[in-house]
């Protein structure tokens, strides 16, 4: 079975990144294992020019990764349309229990909508739609949830995807 996935959507500057930043201890505390995936709508560049790695990079590795005792990094070449099903199934295995992602908002991911104003502020598909989370009363056939209920968002999480029991023996 593959991991699932939850977005998170809605407007640059809106508190997705905030929000998932508070639910994930939440969901740890809970027991998951979670992993993020973040789309960066206009590039982004992590590695540090000069860095052995970025040297790598600059010489024409397609793929970088840095290992280090408890940490591992990866830059790699990728299709401008690569998707989060695409990043689980060639990076993540299967021994997380969620996967958050910010973004993908015009996919069929189950997502949660974060807004400040509005709800129609970013066109975003009713697909799959378990919340809305605003401060401002929001008119919504879903779950209107404010950003500081954290508890009350990890509880809708947990209850629609609920933790995987394994076979460890």
């Amino acid at each position: 079975m593959s991991v699932p996935i939850l977005s998170f959507v809605g407007r640059s500057n809106s508190g997705k990144t905030t929000l998932i930043e508070r639910v994930i201890p939440e969901l740890v505390r809970a027991g998951y294992k979670v992993a993020t995936v973040k789309h960066a709508g206009h590039g982004f560049d992590l590695d540090t020019e000069g860095k052995d790695s970025w040297r790598h990079k600059q010489a024409g590795a397609s793929s970088v990764v840095i290992i280090s005792k408890s940490s591992l990094a990866m830059f790699a070449d990728v299709s401008d349309h690569m998707n989060v099903e695409d990043v689980r199934e060639r990076y993540l295995d299967a021994s997380y229990d969620l996967i958050l992602a910010e973004g993908w908002r015009s996919e069929g991911y189950p997502k949660i909508v974060v807004v400040r104003d509005q709800i129609g502020e970013v066109p975003v598909s009713q697909d799959g739609l378990l919340a809305v989370v605003s401060n401002k009363p929001v008119e919504t056939s879903v779950p209107l949830l404010d950003p500081d209920d954290v508890a009350g968002v990890a509880a809708l999480i947990i209850r629609h995807f609920p933790k995987p029991q394994r076979d460890d023996a």
